[in-house]
């Protein structure tokens, strides 16, 4: 059963909820679900049912595919307040591919059962439009994240994740391991280490074990 703040926070989270009537906001809540996941913890894989839209409440989830060699390509990252809708792909007829998605922080997540949730939208254009334009901002993730990855050199993937990563979290100390690095970046954790060691000789970052320190800002965005 939801709690107050969980209704409240879902109400500012679908910004359709006034467009719609007591009965789909009832129906909406009944089949809304509070979930808490772990550091690490799967969050929908590709053994998962169309588990529904997920509504993160706090901490933040990793969203990815895996290659056929078992590398993990990450297509985006979603935090608090954000709205993951590839989780319930089943309500999206050419949606033909699913994703895995992974709680990269201790995380309090609402779950919309998919049926319920497609069943608002059919009739409620502004739900539809809503669900839809969350999907588009996705899906412009994922075609950043497949640009870079066919069209950048690794050293400037390196240098924007670097630099993206100390502006999110308002510090030069990453306290990342070059396998997660890897893993957000959808490269070998063996090409991540060279790349690192070679920033490191250029006095660039400073490299500790499960942290990278950025000591050189200018250089790192002359590399962009």
């Amino acid at each position: 059963m939801l709690s107050s703040g969980d209704i409240n926070f879902m109400s500012e989270i679908l910004t359709f909820w006034d467009k719609l009537c007591e009965q789909d906001h009832q129906t909406l809540i009944e089949n809304t679900v509070s979930c808490q996941f772990n550091k690490g913890e799967k969050v929908h894989s590709l053994d998962s049912d169309c588990i529904g839209v997920l509504l993160i409440k706090s901490g933040g989830v990793r969203v990815y595919i895996l290659s056929e060699d078992g590398r993990e390509i990450t297509l985006y990252r979603l935090f608090e307040l954000d709205v993951c809708p590839l989780s319930a792909s089943c309500l999206f007829e050419n949606i033909t591919f699913d994703v895995h998605i992974v709680a990269e922080t201790s995380s309090e997540i609402l779950l919309i059962n998919s049926n319920i949730y497609g069943t608002i939208t059919d009739h409620n254009v502004y739900a539809m439009n809503y669900t839809y334009k969350i999907v588009i901002d996705r899906f412009s993730s994922v075609m950043w994240a497949m640009e870079q990855i066919l069209f950048m050199s690794f050293d400037k993937r390196l240098a924007i994740f670097l630099l993206d990563e100390s502006s999110k979290i308002k510090s030069d100390e990453l306290l990342l391991t070059h396998e997660e690095i890897s893993k957000y970046l959808g490269s070998a954790r063996e090409v991540v280490s060279r790349m690192l060691k070679y920033f490191s000789s250029e006095g660039i970052v400073e490299l500790s074990r499960g942290s990278v320190k950025i000591l050189n800002k200018q250089k790192l965005r002359a590399l962009l």
